[in-house]
């Protein structure tokens, strides 16, 4: 007889209709029981038409029917209110939205979230990268783009592009070293402004370079769009891990699933050819495994990774067949994987 958990991950195979996460992730699972072999499932919707309930009573019946044990089903979809389950609308044009985030500055998750994008890109993908650091944008630096967006002939946002990646950051829309000063609701606007005031037309990923924490940029990206994960950087002490459990329980709480940890700054090698474990290591790994999400990849300490951050030429570009730019293709790779 097949415990809760077994059924909760079976029923992560159910996708809502028209979107890409599953029902789980949505929180929309708010009942199960078992009882000798007969399994009772109860779903709570808001809104949504009925064939979209009749759709998913089926498909959750099919996906619990086939674990070993289970002699009958019975599931019950709940429906109230008019707006649909993530409070959000989908964005025509934007088929995967993956938030990079980290609980504590200082782990290379810009460096990470550019080579990602930019990995994807040198795949075949059609990717664009969103730099939601209101307060300290340094993707424009990174990708070594200075020219400012332009506007279309319905007055949105035009994002510029280099390496194949569309991009967008506050950093175009400040001048030099202009502070920004604002408080939350004007973080809000402009993250939704992003998304909405923007001319992204057709991508396979939209990466989101998140600023560090769990603060209003990131409760906003989620309360404005339907994120289809998150993927976590982190470097292997402990000091960093502490604060990235934070993390992946914010993306919890507001029911985005975790496509994976990368572990950045794992070791070092001198010339001489000796490994040097700076901040430990394993510890990515170690965590991916207690958190039960999967370890994307880790990151040794190249040089050429800093170097290419300065110039705004990703190793990922300049060292695509060297083992600094393999690393990120490697996680890009495995971040595609992830989310077919």
């Amino acid at each position: 007889m097949p415990s809760e958990q077994q059924i909760t991950e079976a029923l992560k195979a159910v996708k809502y209709p028209g979107y890409n996460r599953d029902i789980v992730s949505f929180g929309l699972i708010k009942e199960i029981a078992v009882n000798d072999g007969a399994v009772s499932v109860a779903l709570q919707l808001t809104g949504g038409k009925p064939e979209v309930a009749e759709q998913l009573k089926t498909d959750c019946e099919r996906a619990i029917k086939e674990l070993p044990g289970v002699s009958k089903v019975y599931v019950q979809v709940r429906q109230q209110g008019a707006a649909p389950p993530t409070q959000q609308n989908k964005i025509p044009g934007l088929n995967r939205i993956v938030a990079v985030a980290s609980g504590k500055g200082g782990v290379g998750k810009s460096t990470a979230s550019v080579n990602l994008a930019c990995g994807l890109a040198y795949l075949g993908s059609r990717v664009g990268l969103l730099d939601c650091d209101i307060y300290g944008p340094s993707i424009p630096l990174m990708m070594g783009i200075v020219q400012k967006p332009t506007l279309s002939d319905d007055g949105k946002m035009v994002p510029p592009s280099n390496y194949g990646v569309k991009l967008m950051s506050m950093g175009f829309l400040v001048e030099g070293d202009q502070p920004v000063i604002w408080r939350g609701p004007m973080i809000m606007k402009t993250i939704q402004q992003f998304f909405m005031a923007v001319e992204w037309g057709e991508l396979d990923y939209l990466l989101v370079d998140l600023p560090p924490g769990t603060g209003d940029a990131q409760l906003s990206l989620c309360q404005t769009v339907p994120l289809d994960g998150g993927v976590i950087v982190t470097t292997p002490q402990e000091a960093s891990l502490g604060v990235v459990r934070k993390g992946i329980a914010m993306f919890q709480k507001v029911n985005v699933p975790i496509l994976g940890i990368i572990e950045n700054m794992s070791y070092f090698t001198t010339p001489t050819g000796e490994r040097v474990e700076i901040f430990g290591h394993g510890g990515g790994r170690s965590e991916a495994e207690r958190q039960k999400v999967r370890f994307l990849g880790e990151v040794p300490l190249f040089t050429e990774i800093r170097e290419g951050g300065d110039n705004g030429i990703p190793v990922v570009i300049s060292k695509a067949d060297k083992p600094p730019g393999q690393a990120f293709l490697n996680i890009a790779a495995n971040l595609k994987q992830e989310l077919q």
